[in-house]
């Protein structure tokens, strides 16, 4: 009788374990009737826009993807008012808005996400929220700028590589296809050199051109691709302009545009033809990205890149306090490691 009792018993758990584990399985998107599991993502930062926008496209329950903003830490900077006074009404909305739960420390939210979005508006903490997102193990975006300086964009990525957690950054100007579609083109052909421009306003707290310039850079990098050797600059009340050598002898320019009409893009120049960029496209080819990087773990901006990027802006300010003198990207490089 026990004997008949233990079978029955053994049969209904048998029957009853799939059922529990597809129940389970569909709890995790039952509006949507997908059973995959949500990859729950994390805000750090709530002093930017980017935040707002970048959850509503993300929690966006017309989107196929799985990804969903859940927890967020505010931060801020209280020296920088763009950031201190931005902070109370985005994690207002965020929470009211989105359902986003806020918590109180960085290695609390690493706790509840399986990925985190580092987008504090101010560069210069972002070494320091990184470390405890590093040492959970949890992979990782960085919005522009990715850091307050060169050495600590170095430092960031050494990190990373030590730890093995995929990051990256970018600007979300790199992924517009009127930006991305110059670097093969066929009425371009061959890129020859590239005259980028965006707004330039300075913040002075960071390296001129890390503040908002660096979209434009971003722009630059893009459509040249990696390989720059020095930079000069010159500035006015109204504009800042930088000239990069490339190894290969090509030249390409950044236009900071500070007065006047201000505006994305770039005027490519290639063998086949000389052909006008597309701009501004919104965060939604940006977010794309960001998502499958969490989905798949693909990183699309290689921190090789990243590092010329901000090791171009670094040369830039040199070149400045050296009154328009060439700079080599490499002598800022050799200064930053030495930090």
């Amino acid at each position: 009788m026990i004997r008949m009792t233990i079978v029955v018993l053994l049969v209904l758990v048998c029957f009853a374990l799939p059922a529990l584990a597809v129940g389970r399985a569909s709890s995790h998107d039952e509006a949507s009737g997908d059973a995959r599991p949500t990859f729950r993502l994390g805000l750090i930062g709530l002093d930017t826009s980017h935040v707002t926008a970048f959850t509503k496209i993300l929690n966006d329950p017309a989107n196929d993807w799985r990804c969903r903003v859940v927890a967020g830490f505010p931060g801020g900077s209280s020296d920088i008012p763009s950031s201190a006074n931005r902070v109370e009404g985005y994690t207002k909305q965020l929470r009211e808005e989105f359902g986003v739960e806020i918590v109180e420390s960085i290695e609390e939210l690493c706790r509840k996400v399986d990925g985190v979005l580092l987008e504090s508006v101010d560069g210069r903490p972002h070494l320091a929220q990184a470390r405890p997102v590093i040492a959970a193990n949890k992979p990782l975006f960085i919005d522009k700028p990715m850091a307050g300086s060169l050495a600590d964009v170095i430092e960031i990525f050494r990190l990373a590589k030590a730890n093995n957690v995929p990051c990256w950054s970018s600007s979300s100007l790199r992924f517009g296809p009127g930006v991305l579609g110059m670097r093969n083109n066929d009425q371009i052909g061959e890129v020859r050199g590239c005259d980028a421009f965006s707004p330039c306003s300075l913040e002075e707290h960071h390296p001129d051109l890390y503040w908002y310039g660096v979209h434009g850079v971003e722009i630059l990098f893009t459509i040249m691709g990696p390989g720059c050797e020095s930079v000069q600059r010159l500035q006015t009340d109204g504009t800042e302009f930088v000239v990069g050598k490339w190894k290969d002898g090509r030249i390409g320019t950044y236009r900071g545009l500070k007065s006047g009409r201000q505006d994305y893009g770039a005027m490519v120049f290639g063998t086949k033809g000389i052909v006008r960029s597309g701009g501004y496209e919104g965060y939604g080819h940006l977010v794309n990205e960001i998502v499958r990087f969490f989905e798949t773990g693909h990183i699309p901006v290689s921190a090789e890149e990243t590092i010329e990027i901000f090791a171009f802006m670094t040369a830039a300010d040199e070149s400045k306090a050296q009154s328009g003198c060439p700079v080599t990207l490499a002598s800022v490089l050799d200064k930053a490691r030495k930090r």
